[in-house]
């Protein structure tokens, strides 16, 4: 590890003593868990295949649903936040407590209502208890569910002899299982099983197999059910006539005061044996207590990188928005690796990037600065996808493509990882071929990989309306959103490019990243209800032989027909969004679409406008960078308003409390960006400047150890002290409104001075964020000139590195670590030295 001063001075500074405890007691796993948000609330280990929870009958995408409708089962693998249909949910167990042990009358009935608020959740635990008096525990390792079952004595149990039944069946939540299989094994009760199922949002099927041991009661026997009929095993595991069952059954008999039956989930994408070996790796002992501490100790691992101040006056709601955004970021991809049984490959594989389209904006940018290790190995991950599927995926789930709703956003991914200095087993030629490839060779079928439309693209610089695309097939709309993702993919492939010394390479891609300028229509005027919004300029489809197509500017916004905008033949040119919100999608140009708009005045008026008449949908990705545009005019302090305008009101500490789906964390993350000061241009290597939410924040760089903090002074946890008066960096003067990655990477202290008014800092035109019409994209971490380390002293590369020029500095480091170690050496041996004796007396 490489420590130069400032990073020696961050470690010993007061920034490295922070109050305020673990986030781990303030992550709230219900936050989202009705009103569209999906969010899966059950027992996971940070990017786990194995993620238990109860399923309900209800708004169940993530599972369960704190939307009270009744459980129908408790099952082990999920997706957390996706839209649309449900996903996963293989091989639910169900436990009953079956009176006079009449199979035929309780067997069938496995929907049951909950008990009101005894849901509790939080990081590896997830525990629920049903009306039949069944008490539902859950915690996980990485490929394996271990539940709890405890038969209560309740008023609708009281029973103090239960008749205890585990039902296992052969389904999924959409119910798309087929070619299933069953298995019992008469001495140990084990029962595994397979299945066929199909993704949720792509193309394609994959085969899922399970692995089901029990502890805690004595099995006395097991059978099978299908379509009302049941059938027992023989001595054999057999049955003795002909049997299709559609799933399992077993009964116990308690043999402890307990009352309570372990069931162990293993789980594989490789067949039932690997299944079952996980299982018995994973949790050999079926030790609920041990397991549960030890997924407890991996979450509060990955969470304890930030250490935020314990300040009086900010709520715990608004800490519980904070650490819960970045648990849920935490949730996917998932590691899948030693899982994938399409290709061998001595590379990480992740699956359930649900999807890219949501999460590039924000959640790999957060891992990056949380857990740079993961986020390493899934870009590995996505480049070994692209060696063996042929084209990076924008969108995948359980070993399938899933479709692609814009852009080539991986593209996006790989730039980020790729000027942030991610480098770790990354084969960046290779990745450098996988953007490309998306650049120039249009997929068969683009729908669900690659882009389409690249001869339109490649010659006319759009994507026409009903393009006539001869070269690939795939839905025929979203020209608009289409063409400003396609110039920022190309954008991104112009940052690697750069760096990897393509220099023709890098302004082919930035010259193509314009081609947004081809769809804005200037003239173009917008009107709500019949009056005129004031603004004209905005972007519109046109056709192939250049002439313009027509699109209700606020089409698609919350205002007009906010669902008809979706994935299918009938949608229209923009993306679940307007015209409004795309025309502001120019990351890599901003300067130049403020100046297109009629310059910054024009720009702030208009972008007040946009959030406040109703035109956005922060339950849209797409939106994410708008709060913070106004750094790129000039006006910092508007962001940190704007800010604050959306948390707590649409990101809050309840069950609704994120404004639409998570995305697998895309939502969390956007809050915990936020609040944490510092939000990311995705695909650059910029951090526009913000007052966090806390009086301090710290994070700690898992890789270099390096702290990085950004301390406010005159904190005001009632927010109307929010604008930054001036700034320091590492104790010099700072005034531009943005940060880059080296922060992260080296460690220091940022220290924001604020007030109640906003000032003049980070106003100038030099110190706005970079613009490829201004001074061209900021250089990655490689670049010495970026604005953290052209503050470090000129050409010092640390105590340990290679710049002969600083050995004076150098010999008097080593000198006082030395005489540091001598010292109490020496004390020591003379006090140790034994009295000296006169000898004449």
């Amino acid at each position: 590890m490489r420590l130069g001063i400032f990073s020696l001075c961050t470690l010993f500074g007061p920034q490295a003593v922070l109050g305020g405890g673990s986030g781990y007691s303030y992550v709230n796993p219900l936050i989202g868990t009705i009103s569209g948000g999906h969010v899966f609330p059950g027992a996971s280990l940070p990017f786990g295949m194995a993620k238990a929870v109860a399923d309900v009958k209800g708004e169940n995408q993530g599972g369960y649903g704190s939307d009270r409708s009744e459980i129908k089962g408790f099952s082990h693998m999920h997706d957390s936040g996706t839209g649309g249909a449900t996903s996963l949910g293989n091989f639910p167990l169900f436990p009953l407590n079956c009176p006079g042990d009449d199979l035929e009358q309780c067997i069938h009935i496995r929907a049951v209502k909950r008990i009101d608020d005894s849901a509790e959740a939080y990081p590896g635990y997830f525990a629920i208890t049903l009306d039949s008096g069944i008490k539902a525990e859950m915690t996980v390792s990485n490929h394996t569910a271990l539940y709890r079952f405890t038969f209560l004595e309740t008023e609708n149990s009281p029973t103090r002899n239960p008749n205890p039944v585990i039902v296992t069946e052969l389904t999924d939540l959409p119910g798309s299982e087929r070619n299933t299989e069953l298995s019992y094994n008469t001495t140990t009760g084990r029962i595994t099983g397979s299945g066929t199922f199909t993704p949720s949002f792509g193309t394609g099927h994959y085969r899922l197999s399970f692995c089901v041991d029990y502890a805690g009661a004595a099995v006395r026997d097991a059978g099978a059910f299908a379509d009302g009929t049941l059938g027992f095993y023989n001595g054999s595991g057999m049955f003795s006539y002909p049997f299709r069952p559609r799933g399992a059954f077993t009964r116990f008999d308690f043999s402890s005061s307990e009352n309570a039956i372990l069931a162990r989930v293993g789980l594989s994408f490789k067949g039932t044996e690997q299944a079952c070996r996980n299982a018995a790796r994973e949790i050999p002992n079926f030790d609920f207590g041990d397991t549960l501490a030890t997924a407890q100790q991996a979450w509060r691992e990955k969470l304890e990188v930030v250490s935020v101040s314990d300040d009086q006056g900010v709520s715990r709601d608004l800490k519980a928005v904070f650490w819960s955004g970045i648990y849920r970021s935490f949730l996917s991809p998932q590691d899948y690796t030693g899982e994938n049984p399409l290709w061998n490959s001595m590379e990480p594989y992740y699956d359930s990037f649900y999807c890219i389209w949501d999460s590039f904006r924000a959640q790999h940018p957060l891992l990056t600065i949380l857990d740079p290790r993961a986020q390493t190995l899934m870009v590995r991950s996505l480049i070994d996808t692209y060696a063996h599927e042929g084209y990076l995926p924008d969108c995948r789930m359980s070993l399938c493509k899933g479709w692609t709703q814009g852009g080539s956003n991986a593209d996006v991914v790989l730039a980020d990882a790729y000027v942030k200095g991610l480098k770790e087993g990354i084969d960046w030629s290779a990745g450098y071929e996988a953007v490309l490839k998306d650049a120039e060779e249009e997929p068969e079928r683009w729908s669900w990989e690659g882009r389409g439309g690249l001869v339109s693209w490649k010659t006319k610089g759009y994507i026409p309306i009903h393009d006539n695309d001869t070269l690939g097939y795939g839905t025929l709309t979203r020209s608009i959103s289409r063409t400003v993702e396609y110039a920022y993919n190309d954008f991104s492939v112009a940052q690697i490019a750069k760096g990897l010394n393509k220099t023709a390479d890098y302004r082919k891609y930035m010259k193509r990243s314009e081609n947004w300028k081809n769809l804005l229509k200037v003239n173009q005027s917008t009107a709500i209800n019949g009056n005129s919004v004031g603004f004209d300029g905005v972007l519109q489809p046109k056709h192939s032989n250049g002439s313009w197509a027509h699109q209700d500017p606020v089409l698609c916004s919350p205002l007009l027909e906010p669902n008809s905008c979706f994935l299918s033949w009938d949608g229209h040119e923009t993306y679940e969004g307007s015209c409004w919100l795309y025309t502001f999608f120019v990351p890599g140009d901003i300067a130049s679409l403020i100046e297109a708009l009629g310059g910054r005045d024009s720009f702030i008026k208009r972008l007040d406008f946009f959030h406040e008449s109703g035109l956005l949908e922060m339950g849209d990705e797409q939106g994410f960078l708008t709060p913070f545009l106004y750094h790129y005019a000039g006006r910092p302090g508007l962001s940190a308003k704007r800010a604050h305008t959306y948390i707590p009101r649409q990101f809050n500490n309840t069950l609704g409390g994120i404004p639409g789906n998570d995305d697998s964390g895309a939502m969390g993350s956007f809050a915990a960006l936020t609040m944490l000061g510092l939000f990311p241009n995705a695909g650059q290597n910029v951090y526009l400047i913000l007052p966090p939410f806390f009086r301090e924040v710290s994070i700690r760089n898992p890789q270099t150890g390096n702290v990085a903090t950004i301390r406010t002074v005159n904190f005001d946890p009632e927010y109307e002290a929010i604008y930054i008066q001036s700034a320091s960096l590492d104790g010099q003067p700072y005034m531009r409104n943005w940060i880059d990655h080296a922060f992260f990477l080296d460690g220091g202290l940022l220290e924001l001075v604020l007030s109640r008014e906003e000032s003049d800092w980070g106003t100038r035109d030099e110190d706005c964020p970079p613009s490829l019409s201004t001074t061209g994209p900021n250089g990655g971490t490689w670049d010495s000139s970026g604005p953290v380390r052209s503050l470090r002293l000129p050409g010092y590369d640390g105590i340990f590195g290679p710049s002969p020029k600083w050995e004076p500095i150098r010999l008097l480091f080593a000198s006082l670590v030395l005489l540091c170690i001598a010292t109490p050496i020496a004390v020591y041996r003379e006090l140790r030295r034994p009295p000296s004796i006169d000898p004449n007396t």
